[in-house]
């Protein structure tokens, strides 16, 4: 190896080409030419997580729409479709919690902008985080996740499943009871080998635990100046 290519670091660049970001760190002029295209592809990135989320959802809805549906149609439909509603319902949760984390990590470097850059060049009284350049540049090198596995689940609880399995529910607990006079509940409500009380305890304990998760009382780590809470770090290490 010569003693230009450790001056280069050893890559196939030259040192020009290597600090080319560098170059326009160093010059506001090229900074600010490079901020709004920065800043439209992450715009586009959160749109792009969010639309996955709604079709998520979307799914879901039309999914437990469709089984109260079928399950209601008929006397002589059976009750156990709502609970391979609910477990398909807990699939899409599972999904969505993934795709929520990925759309708060654009949301975040979106709202990260805004509140360093264009609020300051409104009306320039500082920013919210004096190293804004030194974070958003550690995040684009090593990219994390802003919100918690646990989080995501409990806000998507919270804003949509929550009522999801709380609509399965009360359909299941209806039909096994109100829609099944000629039986009793727990014949209504059992399954090959599991008796029908046995059922019926386990989804009270998981709505339970939905619920339970749903409303726990932990301190945000998102960022939630919308939701009328004080805003956490912006970023989750």
């Amino acid at each position: 190896m010569t003693d230009s290519d450790d001056a280069d670091g050893g890559g196939p660049l030259e040192r020009d080409d290597q600090a080319i970001g560098a170059t326009a760190a160093s010059d506001t002029d090229s900074l600010l030419a490079v901020l709004p295209h920065f800043y439209r592809g992450e715009v586009s990135q959160a749109n792009s997580a969010q639309d996955r989320i709604d079709r998520t959802t979307d799914w879901a809805i039309t999914l437990l729409a469709a089984l109260l549906s079928i399950v209601y149609s008929s006397r002589n439909m059976p009750a156990f479709l709502l609970l391979i509603g609910v477990l398909v319902l807990s699939i899409f949760l599972c999904y969505e919690v993934r795709r929520y984390r990925f759309y708060d990590h654009w949301r975040a470097r979106v709202r990260f902008v805004q509140e360093n850059v264009f609020a300051n060049a409104l009306e320039p009284t500082g920013t919210e985080h004096p190293a804004w350049r030194e974070e958003l540049s550690d995040d684009l090198r090593r990219p994390t996740f802003k919100v918690s596995t646990r989080e995501a689940l409990s806000r998507r609880i919270r804003r949509v499943y929550g009522l999801l399995f709380a609509v399965a529910g009360v359909g299941w607990a209806f039909k096994v009871t109100l829609f099944t006079p000629e039986q009793q509940w727990t014949e209504a409500a059992e399954l090959p080998g599991v008796h029908g009380a046995l059922v019926a305890a386990v989804l009270v304990v998981f709505f339970a635990a939905a619920f339970a998760i749903g409303l726990w009382p932990d301190e945000r780590e998102a960022k939630g100046e919308i939701h009328g809470v004080e805003p956490g770090d912006w970023k989750n290490d």
